[in-house]
């Protein structure tokens, strides 16, 4: 049985904090400076965690490995499982050329990339978080707008950027019920408080995104409809979360988003204006496809939406759930540094409920309404994973990683490290989260990790546990777009594989600015000044 020390390192908790970053470190810089492949910078920051793991927090050899397989495992299982037949999905689309009138579809809503990429990446990406999650909305947004015309770079950019707020409720408010089982905090307070810090951080998302696709110009020319969309996507989110449940936020808000901001760009004011947006220009109008065709177009997203919204009927939750087999990993024995087991000795394989396999039946159905022959599927799945070979190989480094930091107690280190700033510590708060979600990819792991620790900062410096915890799920929502997951993911929709280190090049600045925005919100909020927004 290992337990995890907190100070394996002469003692010192500072000394033993600096050497648990040295992993992190390795991977930013490899991949941000250094610019290596997104496989390499994984796998060596890997080696710098199993070498530590061994060699200062004395973690036997055998029990690190044993993580490394298990974070592996996972990563092929439901990662990989689930992005790669999204993009399966969409190579059906392209194969039988419906991918084209969908294209034309959507520029009828709008002749405007911008208010394409608020529509399709913001509000439609919430809508497929809300029902998925696990980088389902950045594969499927991703190739929607590489089909519409936007450059592999800017695709990526803009789907990276929007798939940030939704994910603090999605899916189905799985970061919060999974932060109220580790905190025993109320799921509902929970809710409540993220619901009052997010949607601020959502007013802004658009415009970030009009600055994405066409820089100043595209703020200095729609901002009123993108701050009519964020303003109503935001108030969805903090009406939902306050009086119905953070399950259904961003389903509500998906649709709020989207009403207000076509009622907006509806206006004739607005639709006169409509400029080259940088990048590639504006597609031209075609002439409108058959009725028939176009219903198949759409057909494959309905199937989508439909079959995830009606996984979460109870009684077919309840049977989706019962194939679910958790087991411990063999071998690995590990203990959190207070003597309890750690939750990283099991391991759930959630053969039917887990989104790769809903994402298999809609793909089934998408097989039949665009007459895709059983051979062709076959060999266009085939294909797809042939191309994603490096995408696979990054997650599963990089799940590797998370997994052995996780196990050997380096992630605790740094959070029990950062827990020391006392008042402070609500500033820095949000910071927490945000690691997690860059290393883990997920808000719902990274509250699962840091989140008791957040109750236990705020008890120990005074402040309100509920207000900490929620910003564990609050800043994690911002480090989903320098997640090296979520930015292979994008890399590989969009034919950009090894080109990762320019994506998280890109994403970097936007996730520390809107960050530094979330953690004055929840300083401010531990303070007289805001406290009355705490629940």
């Amino acid at each position: 049985m290992y337990q995890q020390p907190l100070e394996p390192v002469a003692g010192s908790l500072a000394l033993s904090a600096a050497c648990a970053a040295l992993p992190l470190i390795t991977l930013f810089v490899l991949l941000g400076v250094v610019r290596t492949r997104a496989w390499v910078a994984a796998f060596g920051a890997l080696a710098v965690a199993v070498v530590l793991a061994w060699w200062l927090w004395r973690m036997p050899l055998s029990q690190t490995l044993l993580a490394a397989g298990q974070g592996a495992t996972f990563a092929l299982f439901p990662l990989v499982w689930t992005f790669g037949t999204a993009i399966w999905i969409y190579r059906m689309t392209v194969h039988t050329g419906h991918f084209d009138t969908l294209r034309q579809g959507f520029a009828r809503i709008s002749d405007d990339r911008r208010v394409q990429a608020m529509v399709i990446a913001f509000c439609f990406g919430s809508l497929l978080e809300a029902l998925a999650g696990q980088g389902t909305p950045v594969a499927v947004t991703t190739v929607m707008l590489l089909a519409l015309g936007f450059t592999p770079v800017r695709a990526a950019a803009v789907a990276l950027v929007a798939n940030t707020v939704p994910a603090a409720f999605g899916p189905l408010g799985l970061p919060i019920t999974t932060l109220a089982g580790v905190t025993g905090l109320p799921a509902t307070e929970l809710g409540m408080m993220a619901g009052r810090q997010v949607p601020v951080i959502a007013v802004v998302v658009p415009l970030v995104l009009l600055v994405v696709v066409d820089g100043r110009r595209g703020v200095r020319e729609l901002w009123r409809p993108a701050l009519a969309c964020g303003t109503a996507f935001a108030a969805a989110q903090f009406v939902t979360t306050n009086f119905l449940t953070a399950a259904l936020a961003d389903i509500v808000a998906a649709f709020a988003g989207t009403v207000a901001l076509l009622l907006v760009t509806r206006r004739p004011a607005v639709r006169r204006a409509v400029p080259v947006a940088a990048g590639g220009g504006l597609p031209e109008r075609d002439a409108p496809p058959p009725r028939g065709s176009q219903w198949r177009a759409y057909a494959p997203y309905a199937a989508i939406v439909a079959v995830f919204a009606v996984s979460q009927v109870p009684a077919v939750k309840q049977l989706l759930d019962a194939g679910t087999l958790t087991v411990s990993w063999p071998g690995l024995h590990v203990r959190t540094a207070s003597g309890a087991p750690s939750p990283l000795s099991t391991f759930r394989f959630a053969w039917l409920a887990a989104p790769g396999s809903l994402l298999v039946v809609a793909g089934l159905i998408t097989m039949g309404l665009l007459r895709v022959s059983p051979r062709d599927a076959v060999r266009l799945y085939g294909r797809t994973l042939a191309e994603l070979r490096w995408a696979v190989l990054t997650v599963v480094g990089l799940l590797a990683l998370s997994f052995t930091m996780n196990a050997a107690g380096q992630v605790a280190t740094l959070g029990v490290w950062m827990a020391g700033a006392g008042g402070l510590f609500a500033v820095l708060a949000p910071v927490l989260g945000w690691l997690g979600v860059a290393l883990t990819g997920s808000d719902t792991s990274s509250n699962s990790l840091f989140g008791a620790l957040q109750v236990a900062a705020a008890q120990r410096a005074g402040l309100d546990p509920v207000l900490l915890a929620a910003a564990n799920a609050s800043g994690g929502t911002l480090g989903k777009m320098i997640s090296l997951q979520n930015l292979t993911i994008a890399a590989a929709a969009v034919g950009l594989s090894g080109r990762e280190g320019d994506l998280f090049r890109r994403m970097f600045g936007w996730s520390v600015l809107l960050l530094a925005l979330m953690c004055l919100l929840v300083g401010l909020q531990a303070t007289p000044l805001l406290s009355w927004m705490v629940p």
